[in-house]
């Protein structure tokens, strides 16, 4: 199970270091949950600092973006090597709002993904269908696309490494929810695709959903077979609710022993 907090474009260097001391200080010393969070760039050194001495399999932090390139006249751009000297171990690739806003397609992901595994760090692969899609009964052929194309070239072992989150792109911060068996049935055909179609040990990998999960909700999805978690957005901004859904994690993560 895997908790993991995207920050998108909120919190300051400052209000993340503040954010990090209180959610440390109430942290449980039980927890079972790890807790990745995913600041934007300007936190990432602060989170290096207060996380120091913060055991991974508790807290650890990584980036949400990444450029493909090691190094360059890419105006903007951060690369992998850059992510890991700041210390970050994670790396999210395909986010939905950087298909859509930014137009990145599966080719390019791919490059995003090899950069994030040439430095040993985990990405965190998003895919996801719209409304319309959905609608228009193309999900099943959208998520073969985004793993296939994503994936092309990698091998067992790379795919393996990768952590996958569905987010169903009409559910992110809409506050519309996919039910939890809406959420199972995509996570199982998530998994049989890793397994028939790139052969690799599907059961090993963790498959998280994304999509306006709150403390309400989280439980009932989490307790779901094929969900090893959660890529949480506007949920993760606050000290209380974050250690919410924590709190559901653990709870079903004792249940499910």
């Amino acid at each position: 199970m895997l908790l993991a907090a995207n920050w998108k474009m909120n919190k300051t260097p400052t209000e993340a270091r503040a954010f990090v001391r209180e959610y440390l200080v109430a942290l449980p010393r039980d927890v079972k949950t790890p807790t990745v969070i995913l600041p934007p760039f300007p936190a990432l050194t602060v989170l290096a600092e207060e996380l120091e001495d913060v055991p991974p399999e508790k807290v650890s932090f990584g980036a949400q973006n990444l450029h493909n390139e090691v190094k360059g006249a890419f105006t903007g751009e951060v690369s992998a090597s850059m992510l890991k000297d700041c210390g970050c171990r994670w790396a999210t690739v395909g986010h939905s709002e950087r298909r859509r806003i930014f137009g990145e397609q599966n080719e390019f992901l791919n490059k995003k993904l090899r950069a994030a595994l040439s430095q040993n760090l985990t990405p965190i692969y998003c895919i996801g269908e719209t409304l319309e899609e959905r609608e228009a009964g193309k999900l099943e052929e959208i998520l073969v696309t985004q793993l296939t194309e994503g994936f092309e070239g990698l091998s067992s072992a790379s795919v393996e490494r990768t952590v996958i989150a569905y987010e169903p792109v009409w559910a992110i911060g809409t506050g519309k929810t996919a039910t939890p068996e809406q959420a199972q049935e995509a996570h199982a055909f998530v998994r049989r695709t890793l397994a028939d179609k790139l052969q690799v040990n599907a059961r090993k990998m963790e498959i998280l959903y994304g999509g306006s999960v709150t403390p309400e909700n989280a439980y009932s999805l989490l307790s779901q077979k094929d969900i090893d978690g959660a890529l949480v957005g506007g949920a993760s901004l606050k000290v209380d609710s974050l250690l919410s859904l924590l709190a559901a994690s653990d709870r079903v993560l004792q249940e499910k022993k």
